[in-house]
C-alpha cells in the first residue's frame, strides 16, 4: 500500500525549467540556464586533486549532519572578517544544496496551514 500524500507529488518543476533552457539553447536563444545550479564549467584541476587527496587520507565516510567542524569554523570566521557578521559556528549549518537549504528554513519558519506566498 502506498501512502495518500503520494498522490500529491508532481514533477519537478526546476527540471521542468532546465528542459525549457536546454530546448531554448537548441533553438539557438540565449539563455542563461539558472534552474538546476549546474556549472557551465569544468570542474577546476586544483579542485579535483584536493578531492583525490582527501579520498586518499581516508576521507571516505559520512561527514557530521551539520557540516565538517573545520569548514563551520571557516565560515564563521569568513562571516565575522569579511561580511561583519558576529556568528558562532555552532549557529551554522551546510546543506549539499540550496533547496534543501530553503527547505530547512520553511520547516523553522511556517506552520501547517500558513500561507506561502
Amino acid at each position: 500500500m502506498i501512502a495518500e500524500r503520494v498522490k500529491t507529488i508532481q514533477p519537478s518543476a526546476t527540471l521542468k525549467i532546465s528542459s525549457l533552457a536546454k530546448e531554448l539553447a537548441r533553438e539557438g536563444k540565449d539563455v542563461v540556464d539558472m534552474s538546476v545550479g549546474e556549472p557551465d564549467f569544468v570542474t577546476p584541476a586544483y579542485i579535483m586533486d584536493a578531492a583525490v587527496k582527501a579520498m586518499k587520507d581516508g576521507k571516505v565516510f559520512y561527514t557530521p549532519p551539520t557540516g565538517i567542524p573545520e569548514l563551520l569554523d571557516a565560515i564563521a570566521e569568513k562571516l565575522r572578517k569579511e561580511n561583519k557578521i558576529d556568528v558562532d559556528a555552532n549557529n551554522i549549518i551546510v546543506t549539499p544544496g540550496a533547496k534543501y537549504a530553503i527547505f530547512l528554513a520553511m520547516m523553522v519558519l511556517i506552520e501547517k496551514g500558513d500561507e506561502v506566498i
